[in-house]
């Protein structure tokens, strides 16, 4: 079986530390794959079984494109995640559709007034809902700053999301729960983007058992989540009462964390083998 591993020509993709990883899981369970940019002209489909999508890290500045592009190559081919999911799972208003504990937002959108209708929070976490790696994200504990942030980003046309920042996740952090094929791989504690610690490679993870409530909510998300899903990342933090609730739910070109569990590359090949003969 021929799939593609769909990544980018972009910078963005030389950060990507787990294709070797899969690549080589592939092809113990008997898929060729092959590194492929999502927007190279020259790429014909038709010519792979499948397409997987990861490192397409640089479709957030091309957001129609991308969806676009997913539509059309499922059309020749299998895509996972599918076009559809792809396109629900790309813009971050999802979240109000889901049914499950959530960070709570103040959702803004064209023609709101930020200076007058932001809540009262200590300190505020501002992003645009077409977003990834907290780009064009402010924390803040300047309501003022929070408002002229939320405005920018309302003029240039986008939906505006506005969170209390969580203090609770500096102790915590977030936890990521991995799923391949609905079933649970690993999670790991990560540290929060605005946090003010440092990521390194050292630091950024560390495997973790889920405690039986997050365990419980990240397979309640999966169930309220579309099907089919070859891969997803269920990322959940503790709010100050320790509920825990979901920051998001990643199904597009999430980092698996591969390298943190021993088991993951395999599992992630086996599932997708199974998917493709079925």
């Amino acid at each position: 079986m021929k799939v593609a591993y769909v990544t980018t020509d972009h910078p963005a993709a030389e950060q990507d530390d787990e294709r070797e990883i899969a690549l080589a899981a592939w092809l113990g369970a008997g898929i060729e794959g092959s590194p492929v940019s999502w927007h190279d002209p020259r790429v014909d489909w038709s010519d792979f079984d499948a397409a997987v999508v990861r490192s397409a890290w640089d479709y957030i500045d091309r957001r129609d494109e991308f969806v676009a592009w997913a539509h059309r190559v499922e059309s020749a081919t299998r895509l996972f995640n599918p076009a559809s999911v792809i396109e629900w799972n790309t813009d971050k208003t999802y979240l109000r559709t889901l049914g499950v504990p959530t960070v709570p937002t103040h959702w803004l959108v064209q023609g709101a007034e930020p200076g007058r209708d932001l809540p009262e929070w200590d300190e505020y976490v501002v992003k645009p809902a077409v977003s990834a790696g907290a780009r064009d994200t402010i924390r803040t504990a300047d309501r003022d700053a929070a408002a002229a942030h939320a405005a920018a980003l309302l003029a240039e046309g986008r939906t505006v999301m506005v969170q209390p920042y969580i203090p609770s996740v500096e102790q915590e952090g977030e936890l990521s729960l991995l799923y391949f094929g609905g079933r649970f791989s690993h999670a790991v504690r990560r540290h929060p983007m605005l946090s003010g610690v440092a990521e390194t490679r050292e630091n950024r993870a560390t495997l973790r058992d889920p405690d039986d409530d997050q365990f419980a909510l990240a397979e309640r998300i999966l169930a309220a989540a579309p099907p089919d899903l070859l891969y997803a990342r269920v990322d959940l933090v503790r709010m100050p009462d320790g509920e825990p609730v979901l920051i998001e739910l990643e199904l597009t070109e999430p980092y698996l964390f591969l390298r943190d569990e021993l088991a993951a590359p395999d599992l992630f090949a086996e599932t997708l083998a199974e998917m493709l003969k079925g």
